[in-house]
């Protein structure tokens, strides 16, 4: 469980009901089922007109994304792991790391050391792994998007469903008390298009967006792991190397774990 995007849902939802309540507002007033269908079904209509089916199917995963915590191997594992690997290449040559591959369930570390292992150029291998992340980007590029426009289109939305309410409003100007209701109804479509838009549909848009930035990050480090150990490099020079990729702090941690090691 993503407990951030939990917590963050949670925190909006707080702000705005306990808000409303201490500004004196009915929470009663939100149960307005014309403003719900404007907001919810008008902005599901719109996303759904300006991405394709291939896209939306992805939605109930996006959300898996968005709420579920994704085991993936850190900078600081695989450091170690390449370090590994590049003192068994050096002494028994490259084929002796063909029993590595099987331990490894990172699909895409499995796929590039597999490489190395057949004997691929650094430039093949490169090539092919690179590619493979483009595509992976893209990907992720079109599923925050999707949030992201719901994000531009459910504030819009919500000004439509203030216009249509003051329309209505405009009905009972012969009557204070039912005008007071109309006028007060007709915001409540802005509300909810407004919280949507700017607590849920972007901040998940940014959230897909920086968990791809991390995962490329990974993938990233993976290259240059196995490439580095490919050209035959030391241990010590893919330490240094595949460190900087980490903070200033976890870097010198990592050196000296490294350090011990080797003493």
């Amino acid at each position: 469980m993503d407990k951030s995007s939990l917590i963050g849902v949670i925190l909006g939802l707080i702000a705005v009901f306990v808000g409303m309540v201490l500004k004196g507002v009915d929470l009663s007033a939100l149960l307005n089922p014309a403003a719900i269908l404007i907001i919810i079904l008008g902005t599901i209509a719109a996303v759904t007109i300006a991405f394709p089916t291939s896209e939306l199917k992805r939605v109930p995963q996006l959300f898996g994304i968005l709420f579920k915590e994704r085991k993936m191997l850190t900078v600081e594992e695989l450091i170690p792991m390449f370090s590994n690997w590049a003192t068994i290449a050096r002494k028994e040559g490259l084929l002796a790391l063909e029993v590595k591959v099987a331990e490894v369930d990172d699909e895409f570390l499995k796929n590039g050391l597999s490489m190395a292992v057949d004997g691929q150029s650094a430039e093949f291998i490169r090539d092919v792994m690179t590619e493979e992340i483009e595509a992976m980007e893209e990907r992720h590029l079109s599923g925050a998007s999707i949030f992201s426009q719901a994000g531009t289109y459910a504030p819009t939305l919500g000004v439509l469903g203030a216009v249509v309410g003051l329309i209505s409003a405009l009905s009972h100007m012969d009557n204070t008390d039912e005008l007071g209701k109309a006028i007060s109804a007709a915001f409540v479509a802005t509300l909810l298009g407004i919280f949507t838009g700017y607590v849920l549909w972007h901040p998940f848009a940014n959230k897909l967006k920086r968990k791809s930035k991390q995962e490329i990050k990974i993938k990233e480090v993976m290259i240059e792991g196995v490439l580095s150990v490919l050209e035959g490099q030391s241990p010590r020079a893919i330490e240094q190397k595949l460190s900087t990729y980490l903070s200033k702090k976890d870097r010198q941690k990592v050196m000296t774990e490294g350090e011990s090691i080797d003493g």
